[in-house]
């Protein structure tokens, strides 16, 4: 557990586990509403296994909390994801990302294919579904404003949205300790993240052309209730012939908190296909849309 010097800010970063020397580390990225904390269901399960990094991004403490909107961005949130894996001397990582950080994750992809073994994308795409984009910005830059004004993140909505109150219904102690660990986050580092970084990205369907090169394994996964997320994984999955996509019945956008022996036994096994060279690129010749013919038939 240290604080890491990286692009400028100081990261906190903590490595557990030692697993096997030729196995790439699993890199862990939060969400907007956690901190490197929302992951130890998962370092927990694999740190016997594998070296497992988390971190808390610039703007959530005890990592430093820049005074200059102009220091946050996607650009940026990338660009620090890298600077943890130089600083800690990974050539490869397997990525592990919840919705903000999925998405980090999977531009982290698109820049640097060579530093990624495999990306776990687990309910990614907020905002990025073309019908719900100028509500998702809309909204977001009202509740950005909101923080700032009454410096303070008392915001009981959230918590019990219409996406993480599967949590509390499934889960009521792991949802009070995922709402106490949000109220501990800073209001200034959580309002700049939510314009510069949420609002501030653009949609993943602006990548369509990228998506379809990607030779990396990809694990989709979302919630079924998860609205905001449904349609653009869908459409990734679609777009990126290296990527399976996995749907868990009943569940909201916080997967990995909400049933964390199913989310870690879909990442075991996603790794178990890897290893066995059972996870291909989709073959052209699935995707008709016939539900009678073969593509060369229609």
């Amino acid at each position: 557990m240290a604080h890491l010097d990286i692009n400028g800010v100081r990261l906190w970063v903590e490595d557990e586990g030692e697993g096997r020397t030729d196995a790439p580390a699993l890199v862990f990225v939060h969400e907007f509403g956690g901190d490197h904390r929302s992951w130890r269901g998962q370092v927990d399960h694999f740190k016997d296994r594998f070296r497992c990094i988390t971190y808390s991004a610039r703007g959530y403490p005890p990592s430093d909390v820049p005074d200059d909107e102009d220091a946050y961005g996607q650009d940026i949130a990338t660009a620090d994801l890298l600077g943890v894996l130089d600083a800690l001397e990974l050539d490869r990582a397997h990525l592990i990302g919840l919705s903000m950080g999925a998405y980090t994750c999977l531009r982290f992809v698109l820049a640097h294919p060579e530093r990624v073994a495999s990306a776990v994308v687990a309910s990614g795409g907020s905002g990025s579904f073309p019908a719900n984009r100028p509500a998702f910005l809309s909204e977001t830059r009202a509740l950005a404003d909101h923080i700032l004004a009454q410096d303070s993140l008392d915001l009981p909505g959230f918590a019990t949205s219409a996406t993480r109150l599967q949590l509390k219904l499934k889960n009521p102690d792991g949802w009070q300790e995922f709402s106490d660990q949000f109220a501990e986050h800073s209001p200034m580092g959580s309002a700049y993240t939510l314009r510069r970084v949420q609002a501030g990205r653009p949609s993943l369907y602006d990548f369509e052309a990228a998506l379809g090169a990607v030779a990396t394994p990809v694990l989709l996964m979302i919630g079924d209730e998860d609205e905001p997320c449904i349609d653009t994984n869908i459409f990734l999955k679609r777009a990126m012939p290296s990527a399976g996509l996995m749907v868990f019945p009943k569940s909201g956008h916080l997967i990995n908190l909400e049933n964390p022996a199913a989310f870690n036994a879909a990442v075991d096994a996603f790794h178990r296909d890897m290893a066995a060279d059972q996870w291909p690129r989709r073959d052209d010749a699935t995707t008709g849309d016939s539900a009678y013919l073969s593509q060369e038939d229609s």
